[in-house]
């Protein structure tokens, strides 16, 4: 049996990195060694909190230095949820450590930045991923199938991912802040919406896209203003169309909708799968019949369910996140398709945000 772990540290004690103190544990191959802060009592906190509610059974060490803790010879892997604004110069320097990177998302302020994180990666031998956790699912795994056989040739993708802030939210919130997170809610929700869009095309380039921003904040007057209410639309060759919307001024929803000649896949909580212990998805091939002056419209809807935790749990695809990417570590093999996913993602993203900026132009996207 082999019982060697990918040792993991993480760079800042965000909220998010909350989750994923319990998936590196719930990983079976991976263990946390420490957490660093600039604020070495932040950093207590934090896994004096997290330690509470989701032990390991070695406790992380606190510690008050990024670079210390990319210096240290007992980690292998890094965690970076830091602001977008920061990332680039310790997704950089994690990888000049020798250290595996997996970030959160967006990856960079642009797809520039993009490419110089994962060329930096790829001159150290470093595995970068992004921290889209339902790619990592079982759900998705699954879906790849019944989307080619039994959605067929797609003609149109349709998504949204938004939440209802409130205005001390868009006061005080780091992702409505224009330096820190300069993509306001199209960075931090229409990523998911446009990965869950490039997934279902098999990672094809669009070859034009639209976007529009309906509101934007700004926190303060040396600060740029942010989306907080954004959508698009992609066009693919062939014709196959989609359409995001992302916010954070509506209700909540994560819903994705895949439409092709044979049939309809619905999946109403694609980002973070409703709490239980199965993940659902629906199937729709409705029937219409006319008999003289009858007409019916038979709905023909299937859900189907899968045997995967929605979060906090062994089989989670959180956990699967760092159950992959630390056995890519473990077998010191590169996975460029992760970089590759997380580079196109960004161009499309970008591409929506010039094409808003430009009044609704449409913008040529080219592979």
């Amino acid at each position: 049996m082999n019982t060697k772990l990918c040792r993991w540290g993480i760079l800042g004690a965000a909220f998010i990195a909350r989750k994923n103190w319990q998936a590196i544990h719930d990983a079976g191959n991976a263990t946390l060694v420490a957490v660093a802060s600039r604020d070495l009592a932040r950093a207590q906190s934090f896994i004096a909190e997290c330690q509470a509610s989701a032990p390991h059974p070695v406790v992380p060490e606190a510690m008050d230095s990024y670079d210390a803790l990319l210096a240290r010879p007992d980690i292998d892997a890094v965690y970076i949820p830091l602001p977008t604004g920061l990332r680039k110069e310790w997704v950089i320097r994690a990888a000049q450590a020798g250290k595996h990177v997996l970030v959160e998302k967006p990856v960079g302020r642009d797809a520039a930045e993009v490419a110089e994180i994962i060329t930096a990666c790829e001159k150290h031998r470093v595995q970068f991923m992004d921290g889209v956790m339902f790619m990592h699912g079982r759900r998705l795994n699954h879906l790849r199938g019944v989307a080619d056989r039994d959605v067929g040739q797609i003609r149109h993708i349709a998504s949204q991912f938004s939440f209802m802030s409130d205005d001390e939210f868009q006061r005080s919130n780091i992702r409505a802040h224009g330096t820190l997170e300069p993509l306001g809610c199209l960075g931090d929700l229409g990523w998911y919406c446009l990965r869950f869009t490039l997934w279902a095309m098999n990672y094809a380039t669009p070859t034009h896209v639209t976007g529009h921003i309906h509101a934007e904040t700004r926190q303060t007057d040396d600060a740029p203003p942010v989306p907080i209410e954004f959508s698009g639309t992609l066009t693919f060759a062939g014709g196959t169309s989609a359409s995001f919307y992302c916010s954070f001024t509506a209700a909540n929803a994560q819903w994705a909708i895949v439409s092709g000649d044979k049939g309809l896949l619905q999946v109403s909580d694609f980002v973070l799968p409703f709490s239980g212990a199965q993940t659902q998805f629906s199937l729709t091939r409705s029937d219409f019949v006319l008999d003289r002056c009858q007409f019916d419209m038979y709905e023909g809807r299937s859900i189907e369910t899968i045997d995967e935790p929605s979060s906090n749990a062994p089989g989670s695809q959180e956990s699967g996140m760092f159950q992959t990417f630390s056995q890519l570590v473990l077998s010191g093999k590169i996975d460029p398709h992760w970089p590759h996913i997380s580079l196109l993602t960004q161009r499309v993203l970008d591409a929506c945000l010039l094409s808003a900026k430009q009044g609704s132009k449409v913008v040529e996207l080219k592979d």
